[in-house]
């Protein structure tokens, strides 16, 4: 009945809706070139193009981790020609460990989808006495606020995840933070650190060439492109924690437009060779509707509000 009376009373919404877009989309990733984000979006601006009969315009916008790019696309016009790559870091992480953000993450965005879930992978350089999560437990137990773990920095997704991990494994640690994941690589070869949490692309590599071990992931279960690497979950029950990027609009942005972004962006996932192209690359693939990744942010965003509170985190 609403529909029917804003028909009738709009009808240039329904000529507006079937010509949407009219001209090209640019998606702002808040990341550098080569970043998963940045990859993911390279990967399918074409097939989206495609599907909505317009360019795509990958357009990079870093700075601040995340926050810059964010908060440019928060304050686009909600149009639908202007979105951005949304993940755990800008949306539900860095809004409790930064200061002052120029964004608020549940009120200045529309999602549009969640592309892909990223699990991390937990690794230790070869001389430690532990090879697997069980091992790693009992040995910190054993040894309270010993094990040192490097992650690429203070406050972010890894370094949280790890917080989460030791308070349901109720392990003290001592954490080492670095500027960036190449200098924790290095420190964890070289038997600076005992531990390290991380992307699998950025660590894949050395655990296949020997030069550090694998502890377990934090999906949910164990992945077909990895299957001996286990499931944190497998030595604790039910824990997880899964990165993921997304795509996401201005707020207000009409949901007849969120919706048309929303087919476009889940087509190109689901293309022939681009789902098992981001499978190798350790991501796994999401094709579900707005409301999903909105139940996912603001659910994520309550879960790490309430854990840094609880470690007592000070926002910087």
């Amino acid at each position: 009945m609403i529909a029917a009376f804003l028909s009738s009373c709009f009808p240039w919404l329904h000529a507006f809706a079937d010509n949407y877009p009219v001209r090209p989309i640019k998606i702002i990733v808040p990341f550098p070139p080569g970043e998963t984000g940045d990859l993911i979006s390279r990967m399918i601006e074409q097939k989206i193009s495609d599907r909505l009969g317009q360019p795509v315009i990958v357009e990079n916008r870093p700075g601040a981790a995340g926050i810059i790019g964010a908060d440019l696309i928060a304050k686009a016009e909600p149009d639908g020609y202007t979105i951005g790559v949304g993940q755990g870091g800008n949306l539900v992480t860095l809004p409790h460990t930064k200061k002052n953000l120029p964004y608020n993450p549940l009120k200045d965005f529309s999602p549009i989808t969640i592309s892909t879930f990223n699990y991390l992978v937990i690794t230790a350089n070869n001389k430690t006495p532990f090879n697997t999560v069980a091992q790693l437990i009992d040995w910190a137990k054993k040894n309270p606020g010993m094990l040192t773990v490097g992650t690429n920095g203070d406050g972010g997704f890894p370094h949280l995840t790890f917080e989460h991990f030791a308070q349901n494994a109720n392990i003290k640690f001592s954490h080492i933070p670095y500027k960036g994941a190449a200098p924790v690589q290095n420190d964890l070869i070289g038997g600076q650190i005992m531990v390290s949490i991380g992307s699998i692309a950025s660590q894949i590599m050395q655990v296949k060439n020997g030069n550090i071990k694998m502890i377990g992931i934090t999906n949910e279960k164990r992945v077909p492109m990895n299957p001996n690497f286990e499931a944190i979950a497998e030595t604790l029950p039910g824990w997880y924690s899964n990165g993921w990027h997304g795509y996401i609009a201005p707020a207000k942005t009409p949901a007849f437009i969120v919706a048309k972004l929303n087919d476009a962006i889940n087509f190109a996932l689901k293309a022939p060779g681009i789902t098992d192209k981001l499978n190798q690359m350790g991501l796994i693939v999401v094709t579900e509707q707005p409301q999903f990744a909105s139940d996912l942010i603001n659910k994520e965003y309550a879960k790490y509000g309430k854990l840094v509170k609880d470690i007592n985190f000070q926002p910087q």
